[in-house]
């Protein structure tokens, strides 16, 4: 049976340790929309994705979505995700595509301490000449960030600095001179950080 164009789906809110009553939402998703929503949780991992299409269920942004369990063969679900993007450890970062920098404790988890967008960090201090953020793209592009992966969440390419003591300080020392006052209370956590993962939509 091939691949339904469309699914019905049902969604709720998602509780973290109890159960509660939440209304149900139903809604029709292209076949496209659910993977894409999948692939957002899974990667683009072909025996992930198989499963949960075919446990018809999935938790992504706090909600629960269930649909009918669909299996799909090999070759009919590799055919659908060749339309989303792969991977491409061979592309070059681009500072003028770079729309976030998240900073990163340390730990394998890698917790998000902030995650800093470009318009916010593009306000200049008055008579500085440059913004934090034009300053953090001149660390970034001594520093060369490395290629970490595609994020189907935020349909972008993800580079990451680790960073040592010039760097933090390089970093410290941006928001200190650049910052507006604002951006600096919100850069306090800089100090914890380890690294920067920076987001390249495409």
């Amino acid at each position: 049976m091939p691949l339904p164009d469309t699914i019905p789906v049902r969604y709720t809110e998602e509780e973290a340790g109890y159960v509660t009553v939440r209304p149900l939402v139903r809604q029709t998703f292209r076949l496209n929309e659910l993977l894409d929503m999948i692939l957002s949780v899974a990667g683009k991992d072909l025996a992930r994705v198989q499963q949960l299409l075919h446990s018809g269920t999935v938790v992504y942004h706090f909600y629960r979505y269930s649909w009918a369990g669909i299996d799909a063969s090999d070759a009919e679900l590799a055919a659908a995700l060749a339309q989303f993007p792969d991977a491409d450890p061979a592309r070059p970062f681009d500072a003028a595509k770079c729309t976030n920098a998240v900073f990163d404790a340390a730990g394998a988890q890698g917790r998000h301490l902030l995650d800093l967008e470009r318009a916010a960090a593009s306000k200049r201090r008055l008579f500085r000449g440059q913004s934090f953020w034009q300053g953090l793209m001149g660390i970034a592009a001594d520093e060369k960030p490395a290629y970490q992966n595609y994020s189907y969440g935020r349909r972008a390419d993800m580079y990451r600095i680790e960073l040592d003591g010039e760097s933090l300080s390089r970093i410290e020392d941006a928001a200190a001179q650049l910052a507006t006052a604002k951006l600096r209370a919100a850069l306090r956590v800089v100090d914890s950080a380890a690294s920067v993962l920076f987001v390249c939509p495409r």
